[in-house]
């Protein structure tokens, strides 16, 4: 597979990967202008820039570009190691190295009407989306039916970029939930609310919102404090979900819920 369906591959696929290419060259040098290298969070490669100390360098600034999400321009003089040069072919070699950070995900938890009405906002708001839910589709749309879609769409817009049936345990089975990710759920009653979060708490998701009211959450909460999970683990929940705005349609309440992720992730 080619260098740049990789990275395709892994973009589209949620994986963070760092680019780096030697874009100027002079004198002797192990690659010349347009060698690429992708360059993965855990600092794994895949092809090469020339080896050596240099590459080694190249790594460590990508996989920090990948913590930073800035871009980095790179200049080696490949003379004397005894002065730090990474190397002793005798050239010069500049390398750009360019993050290519994934979407943030939304994960809709209950796609019923507010949580399709969640999805679709989210989308348009350039997330990645997963929506999950126990309960069968309806005519392949929602568990609750057909909805019209958003003002201004047709029906069937903003469908979720992945949509899983089943349990938590189905939706987290072979899936990392970093920082980037944001949990939503805006599931039928308080019963599914309790199995859903101790597992998704344990995770590195870096907001999970609850759907209800006061009185809902204070349930959800007393019940899974007495099921022993960590009460500051539960501070994490935002709850009631949401800005308070009045919201009372499905649009309305969704535009509230990703008003607050938004503003979670800027702040």
């Amino acid at each position: 597979m080619s260098l740049l369906r990789q990275l395709a591959t892994a973009v589209d696929g949620g994986v963070a990967v760092a680019s780096a290419t030697v874009v100027d060259t002079s004198r002797s040098v192990p690659r010349r202008a347009g060698a690429k290298m992708l360059v993965f969070r855990d600092g794994t490669i895949s092809g090469t820039v020339g080896g050596g100390e240099m590459e080694a360098r190249v790594v460590s600034e990508a996989v920090a570009a990948l913590a930073d999400g800035r871009c980095r321009l790179l200049s080696y003089r490949l003379v004397d190691p005894g002065r730090g040069d990474p190397g002793v072919c005798g050239g010069d070699v500049q390398i750009f190295v360019e993050p290519h950070m994934p979407k943030p995900t939304v994960i809709v938890m209950g796609y019923g009407h507010v949580g399709r009405a969640v999805a679709q906002l989210a989308g348009w708001l350039g997330f990645r989306v997963v929506a999950t839910d126990d309960r069968p589709m309806v005519d392949g749309d929602s568990p609750e039916g057909p909805d019209p879609g958003v003002p201004g769409g047709d029906a069937g817009d903003g469908a979720p970029d992945e949509l899983v049936i089943g349990s938590v345990d189905d939706l987290l089975e072979g899936r990392t939930l970093d920082q980037d990710v944001s949990v939503v759920l805006v599931t039928r009653n308080v019963d599914v609310d309790a199995a859903a979060l101790p597992a998704l708490l344990a995770t590195g998701a870096g907001y999970v919102g609850v759907m209800g009211s006061e009185r809902r959450w204070t349930t959800t909460r007393a019940r899974l404090e007495a099921d022993g999970v960590d009460p500051a683990a539960l501070d994490r929940v935002h709850a009631p979900i949401g800005i308070e705005m009045g919201a009372e349609t499905p649009e309305e309440i969704a535009l509230s819920i990703m008003a607050e992720v938004v503003a979670h992730r800027r702040t």
